[in-house]
C-alpha cells in the first residue's frame, strides 16, 4: 500500500467502454440494438476477433468481443448471486431517467418475449434484472435519491447505510480521502 497525497484526481466523463464477451455476435447485436434499443457505433473486424461497441449514453459504450475459433464455455447466473466462476464481474447495470422509463424498457423486454423481473425497491434506487442472449445480468435503474453529481454526504443514511463500513469508507467519512492505496499489476 502507499500513502495518498493531495491532489486532483481524474475528471471522469463515464465509462468508454465495457468490454464483454460473446460468441454469438449476430443475436449481440440484435438484442443490445433491436430489444434495448442501444446504437450500434462502431465495429472492428480482424481475422482473429471481432469487437462492437453500443452507445449508452455521450461518450459510454457497452462492447463485445467475438473471438475466432475460440470454443467458450457459457455460464449464465442471476445478478446479486454468488458464483464461484464470476469472481470478477457481477452483473451491469445501465443508468435510466425515471420510473417511466424503467417500466417502459420492462415493456420493451416483455414484449420481446424476454424475462425480466417486476420493479426492486433499493430505496435510493429502482431497479429491473433480465439477461442478455449471453447470460449475461443486467440491470436497469434509475435513482430515486440520486447520490452523484454533488457532494457525498457521508452521515446521510439513505445512501450511507453499511453499520460496519470497511476502513477506506471511515478514512474518506473522517478524513476525506484513503490513508492508503493498494499495488496492482499487470496480468
Amino acid at each position: 500500500m502507499t500513502e495518498t497525497h493531495d491532489a486532483e484526481g481524474p475528471r471522469w466523463r463515464g465509462i468508454n467502454h465495457l468490454a464483454l464477451i460473446t460468441d454469438d455476435m449476430d443475436a449481440t447485436v440484435r438484442f443490445y440494438h433491436g430489444v434495448l434499443g442501444a446504437r450500434l457505433v462502431a465495429t472492428i473486424g480482424t481475422p482473429q476477433f471481432r469487437h462492437y461497441f453500443f452507445e449508452f449514453g455521450a461518450q459510454n459504450t457497452v462492447a463485445f468481443f467475438e473471438y475466432s475459433g475460440v470454443a467458450l464455455e457459457r455460464f449464465a447466473k442471476p445478478a446479486g448471486v454468488p458464483d464461484p466462476r464470476a469472481v470478477q464481474f457481477d452483473h451491469l447495470s445501465f443508468n435510466l431517467p425515471d420510473e417511466h422509463a424503467l417500466l417502459d424498457l420492462r415493456d420493451r423486454l416483455k414484449s420481446a418475449a424476454c424475462e425480466v423481473t417486476d420493479v426492486v425497491d433499493h430505496d435510493f434506487i429502482r431497479s429491473i434484472y433480465f439477461t442478455d442472449p449471453n447470460g449475461i445480468a443486467l440491470e436497469a435503474s434509475w435513482w430515486a435519491l440520486d447520490a452523484t453529481g454533488r457532494p457525498a454526504d457521508y452521515g446521510d443514511d439513505r445512501l450511507f447505510s453499511d453499520p460496519d463500513p470497511v476502513p477506506a469508507v471511515r478514512e474518506i467519512r473522517d478524513r476525506g480521502e484513503v490513508a492508503s492505496v493498494p499495488h496492482t499489476r499487470l496480468a
